[in-house]
């Protein structure tokens, strides 16, 4: 279909969506939009046709079209705005629906809320739908943290309340929370834990009302900061008292009672290779060559579910907290340290309890045998990242230090590579994100962000894992047995076709049909951008198009893995699902495969799966958010430095650059002062007007920091112009000023004040196009 009937199209359905109970004619249509003619009654014909076969518009029994039933309620998530509107998320598929500020009911980001459509999507012109809300159905935010702000005496015995708390969260910050005097009584400057009591309302929009339930400590006393976050993402720092002393209780050491039933796995040449700080050493890892030229693999991890059992005040709270939050200084571990850094450690030296995966690997990576039992294990060294790295490059020193395993690290590092090799054969996405290591000083104040490359060490360790739980997946699978899986479904087709449409955009050709999506399609765009400086954009990018992956107790595979069958198996001490997966082990080994056993799982998994999973994204955040609190700490002392840099990111009101030590941050488009730029979001690029300048993903650029606010976690930065450039925006600034000044004069003689406002339309004109902005 010709370009100008896609537009007629687009531009009819426009009108039928800003008059949605309105019926026209299509003779009404043409005067609308000032058409007239007899080609031109036969286009509008045509377009109608094509709304009404795509259900957009219908026919009524007086030959009148109207919008097609766009009144339709749906139910799903608000995404606030600090500037009062929103949208909501009501399917994975089609686009969030726009909420205007008068639209929201008052709700607050996260709110589970029903909205009345008002305006379907235009898909035509890439329009997505607007709406209402209706109810609110359920309230996320229950609890906040933010800083106090203390109330004068009399403001107190006036208002009633103490003062009020702010959040320094974003989509939150504009609220005021307004404390009781009945409740705890911090001090100004205080970080503060409120429950929210009383919610936004017509009278009282920016709002709300709660209780300070616990004094985190005053914002400017070391780590105050990392426990706010800790502490707003619902992350208890500490254990109940009933928790650690049931921890007390556990020995220090295995007793000959727990032996009973276990293979004596104690003489087996196994290791830990973890890094230089680890304290808690979940797996061990053994090889050794078999008689027909086979690998033999031992993966040895922690038999965590002998001491935290089933119900036990240890399981509950493993359960609620479902992940260790490994943060810049600190980690908040899912088991007390007595377990965790103790008896569940498999420390060198030490007796362990543990659950074994034996394979037998061909030279194909094929696991040919396997077997999983209960074991005790000892093992023989605790071995770093880094020195294997090292033994493996040639080092003498070290290779004499750990002479009785290099031969068996060589071995390990040539059965990584087979199996390595087989899973690219069958297109598993590798990403080599380069991984960034903010190093604080005793006060947590960041000194300096160290970019750490994987070694074979670390893909070594990985390649074990991985084969451990694709093993142990598939066995439970194959005997049709309730099982909880760690999956990856195939991506949405839109964010495909966005994504190679970007990577095409970028000059990288995709092989393959884009109705039958593989990861081997992703792998080999991947693959054309290795070692090129549009590498890490474009992994950012696919990162974006593909799912998040979770736990279930169905087994929908693994996409990014390219794997039929998956599981975590391999870290119990700071994983759920792990310390599930290993009970389960246990209990079909002791009961069997029977119908009540069956059931009993089949009954629990799905909840398992999905707390689970809920409680890994907010550990996620909580690492994230601590992350970009450092980061963004680290830049402040840097204010006015200019950097070399690399667009991240475009969009209507801005774009997100990332700088070599992988610190992100904004130019708003307020701050692009060179030019007029204009936003493509089908090339997702920024024009420049009156330069023909463009940005677009990828693209490097020089940059100079302009602020860092600690506070919020937001880094603005603008472009550094070269000498030409800024020559030319000076020349471009003092057009304006002279043309503006002439218009003032006019004006004072009754003429021009339509000229004078329009110049302020085009000077503001960045703020009409971020109406929608998200960020």
């Amino acid at each position: 279909m010709p370009d100008k009937d896609n537009k007629l199209i687009a531009d009819i359905l426009e009108v039928f969506r800003s008059n949605p109970d309105r019926r026209y004619k299509s003779e009404q249509i043409e005067d609308v939009l000032r058409m007239h003619g007899a080609s031109a009654f036969k286009r509008v014909v045509q377009a109608l046709a094509v709304l009404e076969g795509e259900s957009k518009i219908t026919l009524t029994n007086k030959d009148e079209f109207k919008m097609a039933s766009p009144e339709t309620v749906v139910e799903g998530t608000f995404k606030g705005n600090d500037k009062g509107f929103g949208f909501v998320r009501y399917d994975e598929v089609d686009p969030d629906a726009f909420i205007a500020r008068t639209n929201t009911m008052f709700a607050v980001n996260g709110d589970t809320v029903k909205v009345k459509i008002t305006k379907p999507s235009n898909p035509w012109i890439d329009k997505g739908p607007e709406g209402e809300i209706v109810e609110i159905e359920e309230r996320s935010l229950t609890k906040a943290v933010g800083e106090f702000h203390a109330y004068s005496d009399a403001q107190v015995e006036k208002t009633g309340h103490y003062g009020y708390v702010q959040s320094h969260e974003k989509k939150i910050a504009s609220y005021m929370i307004f404390i009781s005097d009945k409740g705890l009584h911090p001090q100004i400057g205080d970080m503060v834990q409120v429950s929210i009591d009383e919610y936004p309302d017509a009278k009282h929009p920016q709002s709300m009302e709660g209780t300070a339930l616990e004094i985190i400590g005053n914002k400017n006393d070391p780590g105050v900061d990392i426990m706010s976050i800790v502490v707003d993402n619902d992350i208890n720092p500490e254990f109940p008292n009933e928790v650690l002393k049931e921890a007390e209780k556990v020995p220090d050491h295995v007793l000959d009672s727990d032996r009973v039933g276990r293979k004596d796995l104690t003489d087996n040449m196994v290791i830990t290779i973890d890094g230089d700080d680890s304290k808690d050493f979940d797996d061990a890892v053994g090889l050794d060559m078999l008689p027909n030229g086979n690998f033999h693999l031992e993966v040895d991890i922690a038999d965590v579910t002998h001491y935290v059992k089933e119900g036990s005040p240890l399981d509950e709270e493993a359960y609620a907290r479902g992940t260790s939050t490994y943060l810049v200084d600190r980690v908040i571990p899912m088991l007390p340290f007595r377990l965790s850094n103790g008896i569940c450690s498999l420390n060198p030296g030490e007796d362990r309890l543990a659950l074994t995966c034996e394979m037998e690997i061909n030279h194909h990576g094929d696991v040919v045998k396997h077997e999983i039992y209960p074991s005790v294990i000892r093992s023989k060294y605790r071995m770093t990242y880094n020195n294997v790295n090292e033994i493996l490059k040639g080092d003498e020193e070290l290779t004499e230090e750990y002479a009785p395993v290099v031969p068996m690290l060589k071995q390990m590092a040539e059965l990584h590579e087979i199996l390595f090799n087989k899973r690219h054969e069958r297109g598993a996405i590798d990403f080599e994100e380069t991984e960034a290591q903010i190093i604080v000083d005793e006060n947590g104040k960041p000194i300096d962000i160290k970019l750490r490359e994987r070694g074979t060490s670390e893909k070594m360790i990985e390649s074990f894992m991985l084969a451990a739980n694709e093993t142990v997946a598939e066995h439970y699978n194959v005997k049709h047995v309730p099982f909880l899986y760690r999956v990856h479904e195939k991506p949405d087709e839109e964010k495909v076709k966005n994504f190679f449409e970007f990577a095409a955009a970028m000059g990288v050709q995709v092989k393959g049909n884009l109705k039958e999506i593989t990861p081997k399609m992703f792998q080999n765009v991947l693959a054309s951008v290795v070692g090129t400086p549009e590498e890490q954009v474009v992994t950012i990018m696919l990162l974006r198009s593909l799912q998040q992956a979770r736990y279930s107790d169905e087994p929908l595979g693994h996409f990014g893995l390219a794997a039929k069958y998956y599981t975590h198996f391999t870290s119990p001490i700071r994983r759920y699902p792990d310390l599930t997966v290993h009970r389960m082990i246990h209990s079909y080994a002791e009961n069997g495969f029977t119908d009540e056993e069956q059931t009993k799982w089949g009954n629990k998994l799905q909840e398992i799966a999905e707390h689970t999973s809920g409680r890994e994204r907010i550990s996620i955040n909580a690492e994230r958010a601590v992350d970009d609190l450092k980061k963004t700490e680290y830049m402040a002392d840097q204010v006015g430095n200019t950097f070399d840099a690399v667009v991240s990111s475009v969009t209507s009101f801005g774009m997100f650059i990332q700088l070599d030590n992988t610190v992100e941050g904004l130019i708003h488009i307020s701050n692009m002062k060179d030019d007029f730029y204009e936003y493509d979001e089908k090339s997702m690029s920024m024009h420049g007007r009156g330069t023909g300048k463009t940005f677009k993903v990828g693209e490097p650029i020089k940059v100079k920091l302009i602020r860092a606010d600690v506070e919020h976690r937001q880094i603005d930065f603008e472009r550094v112009l070269t000498p030409e450039e800024q020559e030319q925006a000076d020349k471009r600034e003092a057009e304006f000023k002279k043309k503006r000044s002439m218009q003032h004069g006019r004006g004072r003689g009754g003429h021009g004040r339509h000229n004078d406002n329009k110049g302020r339309g085009d000077k503001n004109s960045h703020k009409r196009r971020g109406k929608y902005e998200r960020r």
